[in-house]
């Protein structure tokens, strides 16, 4: 029985009486009285009986039980918000992107159960399509004609960039019609926040949207973060990169991590919060790259599903992770290994992925240095970029070594722009 504010004054005359001693404060009662809220001028507020709000109230007996709806079970939840979160090079979209694939076709999750066929969204702000999301869901299997990309948003003769503050209603209509969906991606979840993703307040109200879009068309919600930098050790949910609402609001938290086992690197994905059923255990995974066929130079990667492991997040995470620097390099070395897969890439747009990631700029030059990858400035005005050396060619067997030599101190340590390398 849903009740409103009419029909709750039918319980008692005690709650008459009080009912009617608010409708004479607030002026419901006939002409304004001098109890009726007034402007800050001391005049009565304006339009003193346009309606009021009505607020439906249910009671608890009338509302049925229901199971939750799991696309997988203890993991992946319809109608819920998940946060996954991890280190840089730890695979994060590449893990996403297997889950939709898995989606797409029927397949079967890392625990050998079979996922119910179903459609997915993404919305990703970090990755380009064409040259590293597409390959990489073909080479997880995934049936294309059941991905949508979520573009721009066409207004009038306006063209603008998706918010889903204001377009989440628009976002439905479209997603109703697609129909069936099982799975939204988004990536990163930052980018659903347009004020301070450090404030919980605000972070609350840009995530209810994409709650409610769950909650409405009864799919999962997978947002994509990081881990801030300096933060091993630390209970998960504190490691999530922005607000601690990004974790409180997500009923499920998904964690990855790489665990350097004697100089041999393998990779963890963990559960490290579950408000709605288990929240420990996970699986060893690994990742690895081919190229896709009928398109000679595309190459995609695609995760590798271990075995199963057990023990709290913290625990697990906590066997991963030391503070040394040459863990952080190594990081930021798969980092770049991850960004350049699919080609070359706008050293600015590298820059900027690998500080949200929590990494130093100079740590990003020691990697890149490392890997031996190239800068090739496009054209006289045009900015840099970077790749990977070519795999065939003796350069890819040998460290880069900077034109400064010994004298590698004395560049400008403020930004890796302008800087040109060569190879031997």
């Amino acid at each position: 029985m849903s009740i409103n504010a009419m029909e709750a004054v039918e319980a008692t005359p005690e709650a008459k009486a009080a009912f009617a001693e608010i409708q004479r404060k607030i002026g419901r009662a006939g002409s304004p009285t001098s109890d009726f809220p007034s402007t800050a001028t001391g005049q009565v507020s304006p339009d003193p009986f346009a309606p009021l709000p009505i607020v439906r109230i249910t009671c608890a007996a009338d509302i049925k039980p229901e199971p939750i709806r799991w696309l997988w079970n203890g993991w992946l939840a319809r109608g819920k918000l998940h946060i996954f979160a991890g280190q840089a090079g730890t695979g994060k979209t590449t893990i996403a992107l297997a889950f939709a694939a898995t989606v797409t076709i029927g397949g079967r999750f890392p625990d050998g159960t079979r996922a119910p066929i179903g459609n997915v969204l993404i919305w990703s702000g970090e990755d380009n399509a064409k040259d590293t999301l597409i390959p990489r869901l073909i080479a997880a299997g995934a049936d294309l004609n059941r991905i949508h990309f979520i573009g721009d948003v066409q207004h009038g003769d306006e063209i603008r960039s998706f918010d889903p503050a204001t377009d989440i209603s628009a976002m439905m209509l479209v997603a109703a019609r697609i129909g069936d969906i099982s799975l939204l991606i988004v990536d990163p979840i930052v980018n659903a926040v347009a004020g301070d993703s450090h404030k919980n307040g605000e972070v609350r109200r840009a995530l209810q949207p994409l709650v409610d879009f769950g909650e409405t068309l009864g799919c999962a919600v997978l947002g994509i973060s990081h881990f801030s930098k300096g933060t091993n050790g630390k209970e998960p949910l504190e490691r999530v990169s922005g607000s601690l609402a990004f974790g409180a609001l997500a009923r499920i938290v998904l964690a990855t991590a790489k665990i350097n086992d004697s100089g041999t690197f393998k990779r963890i994905f963990c559960r490290a919060k579950s408000n709605i059923g288990l929240d420990h255990g996970g699986f060893e995974y690994d990742l690895s790259q081919k190229e896709i066929d009928g398109y000679k130079g595309v190459f995609g990667s695609y995760s590798v599903w271990g075995e199963r492991v057990e023990g709290s997040a913290r625990e697990l995470l906590a066997e991963t992770e030391s503070n040394n620097d040459e863990d952080e390099i190594s990081g930021v070395e798969q980092f770049l290994k991850d960004e350049l897969a699919a080609g070359r890439k706008s050293q600015k747009e590298i820059e900027s992925e690998c500080k949200g990631a929590g990494y130093s700029v100079a740590t990003l030059r020691r990697a890149k240095k490392r890997l031996g990858i190239r800068s090739k400035k496009d054209g006289l005005k045009g900015g840099w970029y970077w790749s990977l050396p070519d795999p065939n060619s003796e350069d890819a067997h040998q460290n880069s070594v900077s034109t400064f030599g010994k004298f590698e101190h004395l560049r400008d340590n403020s930004s890796t722009s302008e800087q040109t390398e060569v190879t031997i």
